[in-house]
């Protein structure tokens, strides 16, 4: 990575800290890392997840028990846990692109960052578990996280390159996988082929990967993994929902994939179309739940096409038919988290601005603005529990459900990609790496 870039990146970051803690009336801000959990009746730990907030400052994603002490227009101070230990593996004392741009404090011992810290004029970020006694300050004030959340909605070209990295990696994971569904691998063989193809392990995912098999593509988060392999008569419809992490950042791709040609195959191809409109409308100045409602027209617009439903578009969406074929959101805020944060909120300060009443699960009501990074993934699914309720309404009649049952082996589509809005243009990341 560019050490300039990141020095650029951190030039915003102090400025944008700067501004928030004296809105918040803050002169220091300490976040802590977080620590390992054991396992209840256990004593194995669960897998280290570092506090959001942490690495935002700093790129290290794998180290517990570490500490940024950030005060105000001074250069930042990494507490750096390595501890003395035998059992497991320490890293060595940071050395790399970022590592100038902080004063670093090597602690031997996580009670070692004590005399570091001090709570005067302070807030404090984190899980505080453990640190009973410690002089930390404010934990977690309200106002000072939702200023925090609301411009990590706005990326630095860092973050931007952080980002088409990650899904260079995906890209690279999915052609594995697709490979494998090709080969007759399992589920659980395809993720294996994933994670050798990503280079990363299970636990550095940014979620579990969905890889799903004919009937399992219509589980939205089926992460079960089955060690069966299918006779090739039996093989139909691939569906993968998977990322991979870059310093941190996150990619979040979805491709479906028809085993033969057919009538699913032609519904993948229309899928793709769509969504490559959809991306295309990811314009600064759109409220994202009327592109989400735009995402519910093209649905429909498939779901006439391709027999599945009797009604237009139009009185497909306006009657709610087409929710029950697309529970989901359109897509979501992407970046250290898969499931960014501040997607619902109303401004800076606070307040929440909550979904559409009838799509409760989209998980983004802003406003699209540049340097904004977001998922857009239209899907189509014959998901068992949502027909019985549809075959039990008024709307029952409105459904051919012999095409239906036709279609239910193939589980459902969708298409995912990862897209910056600039300015002046789309960068769809996703589609350029499979360009590469």
């Amino acid at each position: 990575m560019d050490k300039n870039l990141y020095a650029e990146h951190l030039a915003t970051l102090k400025s944008r800290y700067d501004d928030i803690l004296e809105q918040c009336g803050y002169e220091t801000l300490n976040v802590f890392s977080g620590k390992p959990k054991v396992q209840f009746l256990d004593d194995n730990y669960y897998p280290f997840r570092v506090n959001p907030q942490f690495k935002a400052l700093v790129p290290v994603t794998d180290n517990p028990h570490s500490w940024i002490i950030y005060r105000r227009g001074q250069k930042p101070k990494l507490l750096f846990y390595r501890p003395v230990d035998f059992w497991h593996y320490v890293p060595p004392a940071p050395q790399t692109f970022w590592s100038d741009e902080y004063d670093i404090e090597l602690l031997s011992k996580p009670a070692d960052a004590k005399q570091f810290l001090s709570a005067d004029n302070a807030a404090f970020i984190g899980e505080a578990d453990g640190l009973e006694g410690w002089s930390v300050g404010t934990p977690n004030p309200e106002e000072l996280l939702a200023r925090l959340h609301w411009a990590r909605a706005y990326k630095t070209p860092y973050e931007m390159a952080c980002l088409r990295e990650a899904n260079r990696i995906a890209v690279r994971a999915h052609r594995a996988a697709e490979a494998a569904f090709r080969d007759g691998a399992s589920e659980f063989e395809i993720n294996l082929a994933y994670l050798n193809a990503a280079g990363q392990g299970e636990n550095q995912m940014p979620y579990g990967n969905i890889v799903g098999l004919n009937e399992h593509a219509a589980i939205l988060h089926y992460t079960h993994l089955n060690t069966k392999r299918l006779p090739e008569a039996e093989r139909r419809s691939f569906l993968i929902d998977a990322g991979a992490d870059y310093n941190g950042y996150c990619a979040d791709i979805t491709r479906s994939y028809a085993y033969r040609d057919g009538e699913y195959a032609e519904l993948v191809a229309a899928m793709d179309e769509k969504e490559q409109e959809l991306v295309a409308g990811l314009k600064p100045g759109t409220p994202y739940p009327d592109l989400h409602l735009e995402c519910h027209h093209k649905i429909g617009e498939l779901l006439n096409r391709f027999g599945v439903i009797k009604s237009s578009a139009e009185s497909a969406v306006e009657s709610g038919l087409t929710r029950p074929f697309m529970p989901h959101g359109l897509g979501h805020f992407l970046g250290l988290q898969v499931h960014d944060v501040g997607g619902h909120q109303t401004a800076p300060e606070g307040g929440t601005t909550p979904p559409p009443e009838q799509y409760p699960f989209l998980r983004t009501s802003r406003t699209v603005e540049a340097d904004q990074v977001f998922t857009i993934e239209p899907g189509l699914y014959f998901i068992d529990s949502l027909l019985a309720d549809l075959k039990n309404s008024d709307l029952a009649s409105e459904v051919h459900w012999d095409k239906v049952e036709a279609l239910r082996p193939f589980g459902g589509v969708r298409i995912e990609d990862n897209v910056i809005v600039h300015e002046d243009r789309i960068e769809n990341m996703t589609r350029d790496c499979y360009a590469q």
